[in-house]
């Protein structure tokens, strides 16, 4: 993990300009890595994304399925980074070793990377790992500019009609990122209390869902004056996901309860009348 503050990060990629609309077709590779892929091994994606002598990057469109992808915040393995640096075609890649989600893969499958729904654009079932690719926008809105070879991440297939639903509905689309600024054992549990901006916390209610590095959690207590709230993770999941294995000041990622965002909207443009107290 990095050790730079969060305040800084922000800073850094605010700065940062938006990306024109990608142009053009991309023909999917085979399911081998580029031969030609050049991945930095020794520095991370913040560094390479706020470099001051950053490549000009030259995008283009990849085919999206008409229906999008739906996770459950169960998480199904932990991954770790292989490689990771700018890729042959343009952008940003990532490579990452697993064996779990690759079973039945297919190139253009979605796979959540600590909560962020990303697609699959290369594999390799005998080195165990695969690739997907990050644009800049994800970069500026996730916690994954802060991965470093070596770092480990939560993984989970997009849901199948036949899929458990164990969680609650993930669709993979981080909404801001949290820092981390306590964690505190009681017996075998951990607390962990998470600082965010108040426009997120709005989403945020005692006893609902949240996905936290796309880890499916039930939010303890909101801590209004702290922009805050905390969770509990029990022992069998502090061993199964990435969450205990971060540091205060560490930052994650936040995908709050759709539910809340649609009554938000519905509200706000008068399609609903609020309920008025009796």
């Amino acid at each position: 993990m990095s050790t730079f503050s969060s305040l800084s990060t922000a800073t850094a990629l605010s700065n940062i300009p938006r990306m024109l609309p990608p142009m053009g077709n991309l023909h999917l590779p085979s399911s081998q890595f580029f031969p030609n892929f050049n991945f930095n091994t020794k520095t991370s994606l913040f560094t390479l994304f706020t470099s001051t002598h950053k490549p000009q990057l030259c995008y283009r469109s990849r085919p999206r399925a008409s229906v999008q992808c739906l996770f459950t915040g169960i998480v199904e393995e932990i991954g770790h980074v292989k490689n990771l640096g700018i890729g042959e075609n343009g952008g940003y890649d990532l490579e990452i070793n697993a064996k779990t989600v690759l079973e039945g893969v297919n190139l253009g499958d979605s796979i959540a990377v600590n909560g962020t729904c990303l697609t699959v654009t290369a594999f390799d079932h005998q080195l165990s790992e695969f690739k997907v690719g990050l644009a800049p926008e994800t970069l500026r809105k996730t916690s994954l500019v802060e991965l470093s070879p070596g770092s480990p991440v939560n993984l989970e297939r997009a849901v199948q009609p036949i899929s458990r639903m164990g969680g609650h509905f993930v669709q993979g689309h981080v909404d801001g990122t949290g820092e981390i600024i306590s964690m505190d054992p009681e017996g075998d549990s951990l607390w962990i209390k998470v600082k965010t901006s108040e426009a997120l916390l709005n989403y945020i209610v005692p006893k609902g869902f949240i996905a936290v590095d796309g880890t499916s959690l039930t939010v303890v207590d909101v801590f209004d004056d702290e922009k805050a709230f905390n969770f509990m993770l029990v022992a069998y999941t502090q061993k199964n996901v990435v969450i205990p294995l971060k540091k205060v000041g560490h930052l994650v990622n936040l995908e709050v309860d759709i539910l809340g965002k649609y009554v938000q909207r519905l509200l706000s443009n008068g399609a609903i009348n609020p309920i008025e107290s009796t």
